[in-house]
Formats: C-alpha cells, sequence, structure tokens
C-alpha cells in the first residue's frame, strides 16, 4: 500500500498482501504455512485489474488503442471487463463487454456503473459459435469503427502482468518475513495455488517462482467440475456439465495458458459445493469476504495437501503453501449460494428478554 499521494486509481492496482491462514491451518491439522493473496483489495476489486491494466497501456505504446478514438471490446466473464472500464473511465475510452448470461447481476450493474456498455450473451453457447460472448465480441469488433478486442485469452500481457507484478510481490512478502521459532519459514514459495480461467495468472506466476526464485515449487491449478482445461481441451468428467462458479474454468484452452507441463505441475478438479463450503470457512474462520473462485482455490488446495505428496508438504513446518484467491464477495452479493449459506438460521447467542411479570 502505497503511503504517497497516487496519481489515478490505476497506481492502486496490485500491492495486495499476502495473509496467513493459521486458523484454517490448525482445522485441517497443517504443519505448514497456509498464506492467502489477498486480490479483492486492489482497486477494482480483482487479481484481474492487474492485466486490464497492462494490455491496455502495452496496446497505447504499440499504437493500438489511440485515446479519443479506439473503442475497447472485450469478451470476459466479468472481472477483466470491470478492470478494463475502470482503465476506460480513467482514460477516456468507450468500453463494450460481452458476458455471458449466467454472470452475475452485480458484475453488470459495476459495468454499466462505470461507463461501460453490456451486451449478454446465451449461456449455451460454444465458445466458438457466433453467439458466444466471444463470436458476439468479434462481430462488434468488424460493425464498430476503430473497436479493438485486447483478448485476454491471447494477450501475451496477461500472464506478463502476473510474472512482473503478482509473482513478486509473493515472493518479496514471503523472502522478507523473518523465520522465527514461533513462525518458522523456508523464506521460499514452496507450493502456489491457484483456479484457472484464461490460465494467465498462474502461467506468469509459475514463470515468476520457478525462474529464479524456487526452481522446485510446486504449482497446482484448480480447474471446475465441467471445465475443459485441466484435460487440455477436453471435459474428462463423467459428463460435462454446467458449473455455477464464475470466472475459472472454460470449454476451451486459452492460448495464454501454458501449455509446458513443467509450468503446472498438478490439476486439481473441484466442484460447486466444495467451494462455496471454502468460502464460508474463509469468511467466518479468517475473516475474508471472498468470491467463489477463491473457495474453489482454497478446496483444491486442501485436497491436493491430502495426497500423498501434499501430505509431505502439509507435514512440514516452515514450508510455504501459497492460494490466489482471485475477487471478493461484492459481485456476488445475489447468489442464492452465498444467501444460503449468510442468512441461513443459525442458533442465537442473544440472551433472551425476560418478560415483564407486573412490576
Amino acid at each position: 500500500m502505497s503511503s504517497q499521494i497516487l496519481d489515478s486509481a490505476l497506481d492502486a492496482i496490485g500491492n495486495t498482501p499476502l495473509v496467513r491462514l493459521d486458523r484454517l491451518a490448525q482445522e485441517e491439522g497443517l504443519k505448514c504455512n497456509l498464506l492467502g493473496k489477498v486480490e479483492f483489495l486492489s482497486v477494482g476489486g480483482s487479481v484481474k485489474d492487474r492485466i486490464a491494466k497492462a494490455m491496455v497501456l502495452a496496446a497505447e505504446r504499440d499504437g493500438i488503442l489511440i485515446p479519443g478514438r479506439s473503442v475497447i471490446i472485450e469478451p470476459t466473464s466479468g472481472n477483466t471487463g470491470i478492470g478494463l472500464a475502470m482503465t476506460g473511465a480513467i482514460k477516456g475510452y468507450r468500453v463494450i463487454i460481452t458476458m455471458p448470461n449466467r454472470m452475475s447481476q452485480e458484475k453488470e450493474a459495476l459495468l454499466r456503473a462505470l461507463g461501460a456498455e453490456v451486451v449478454r450473451t446465451p449461456d449455451d453457447a460454444p465458445w466458438d459459435s457466433p453467439g458466444s460472448h466471444i463470436g458476439v465480441a468479434k462481430r462488434l469488433q468488424q460493425e464498430i469503427p476503430c473497436g479493438v478486442i485486447l483478448d485476454q485469452y491471447s494477450n501475451v500481457n496477461n500472464p506478463l502482468a502476473h510474472e512482473y507484478t503478482t509473482g513478486p510481490e509473493i515472493i518479496a512478502a514471503v523472502a522478507a518475513t523473518p523465520s522465527t521459532s514461533a513462525k518458522p519459514s523456508s523464506l521460499k514459495v514452496d507450493v502456489f495455488v491457484a483456479g484457472a480461467g484464461t490460465g494467465g495468472t498462474i502461467t506468469g506466476v509459475s514463470h515468476a517462482l520457478k525462474k529464479e526464485h524456487n526452481p522446485e515449487c510446486i504449482v497446482i491449478g484448480v480447474d471446475p467440475i465441467g471445465s475443459a482445461l485441466a484435460s487440455g481441451g477436453h471435459p474428462n468428467d463423467e459428463c460435462p456439465k454446467p458449473y455455477v462458479i464464475e470466472g475459472i474454468g472454460y470449454d476451451f484452452v486459452p492460448d495464454v495458458l501454458s501449455h509446458n507441463p513443467a509450468d503446472i505441475d498438478h490439476w486439481v478438479k473441484t466442484s460447486d459445493n466444495d467451494a462455496f463450503q471454502a468460502v464460508e470457512r474463509l469468511m467466518k474462520t479468517e475473516g475474508l469476504l471472498v468470491g467463489g473462485s477463491s473457495g474453489s482455490a482454497l478446496s483444491g488446495a486442501l485436497a491436493w495437501l491430502k495426497t500423498e505428496q501434499g501430505q509431505k508438504i502439509a507435514q512440514t513446518e516452515g514450508l510455504n503453501v501459497v492460494i490466489l484467491l482471485a475477487d471478493g464477495i461484492r459481485n456476488y452479493m445475489s447468489k442464492e449460494w452465498f444467501l444460503d449459506f449468510a442468512l441461513r438460521p443459525g442458533t442465537s447467542r442473544i440472551p433472551q428478554t425476560t418478560s415483564d411479570t407486573g412490576n
């Protein structure tokens, strides 16, 4: 966090805290350090702020975006759109977002509040069909003069934003925190866990961690059941099915997701139910108001830590397991899965008022 006056909200992107999840670790019987990278504390509310800023700045440098003329068009599940709408508001670009119907109403409201135009698309449209959010964005680009799709799915500045910012921030926080008898640390990132949507986050952070910091770092990708990312483009679940979680998982493999098996060591499939239970635990145990994909990342991390290889990490004091908590609950407040546990009746601890006996 900066202690100086910032020139704009763009300067408040990133630099998010790395927080100990000690209470969860204790509940799970973990001896390793469980750490959360809290991305909803970025100014736009998610890890996608980083790539929105990086893609716009790079496009301006390359002459692809021209202030006062260009129109930014982007297919997104919402968070990248919010980052682009915020950036567009500051820089004066018209922004058009195409987004599947199943994405939350809160995301659309935020996009419109930032001045963006929103076009909803059918949920069942395959990614490469004209009716998908990607297909509609391509059509709009052809129809709108000076329309530019920055394309988070193939834009190299997506993973580079994480290689140059998210990863180094995690490394710096771990390396700068002393190892003590009470809180031992390897002073390295030993395991990194993240959900995968475009795949830019996990790819970029993996590069930052493995190139120079710790080549032995284990990187775990989390993919929802029904998505095709973990299996290279072909859903290998018992039957492909829709999932409620937003922001991770796809029915195709984006170009920015690394195809090098050395970058992502293992994949874990997670269910909606596991993710939502993990969100509730993060809120009620750690006080972190995270979104659904953060629950997926936590549930995937805990599942992997129960495997034979994971147990060796889990039961070793001082090893650091970092989980990417991608966004906050702000975007999902009206969703049934959140209201189900948030408003669930519980046992009251408030003393019952005794009735007046006539005095």
